[in-house]
């Protein structure tokens, strides 16, 4: 249950002890998805250049505006990843803002092949940035997104 419906309920009764629950839950979690939200904003630039990086020396023969358009895709996916971690939302949210979108633009320039050497080298990177208990609600977002445009 999404933490504005909670809200939006108790503007006509009060919360029962399950709702009350999940937004315990909510607000006792925030400090740790605050802190991966900030980590992926202070890190966004270098952990992007990286991959960059490591695409150029994996696939040097890929266009530069191929690579360019899925660095700008990763660019997005990160931002929507920590934007559901604040939300404490799931899969779906990441889905149904940025995903379908993405696959549609990753399937017409062929981005397959890069979207493949960026994962797997934005999975090595976000393991040595985050902690094992950040990682446990970044990835499956990030794993989301991976699955979604290269399967």
């Amino acid at each position: 249950m999404r933490v504005a419906d909670l809200l939006q309920k108790s503007e006509d009764r009060f919360l029962n002890a399950e709702e009350i629950g999940v937004l315990r839950d909510f607000v006792a979690g925030m400090p740790l998805r605050l802190q991966i939200y900030k980590k992926l904003r202070d890190r966004e630039l270098p952990i992007l250049q990286a991959v960059a990086d490591q695409v150029e020396r994996d696939l040097p023969s890929a266009a530069v505006e191929d690579v360019k358009k899925a660095i700008s895709s990763l660019m997005l996916v990160l931002r929507y990843c920590a934007m559901a971690l604040l939300m404490n939302s799931d899969e779906a949210f990441l889905k149904q803002r940025i995903l379908r979108w993405l696959e549609q633009v990753s399937t017409a320039y062929n981005l397959r092949r890069i979207n493949e050497v960026i994962f797997r080298h934005l999975n090595q990177l976000l393991s040595q940035e985050f902690t094992p208990p950040e990682l446990e609600l970044l990835q499956p977002l990030v794993t989301t997104a991976q699955v979604t445009l290269i399967y």
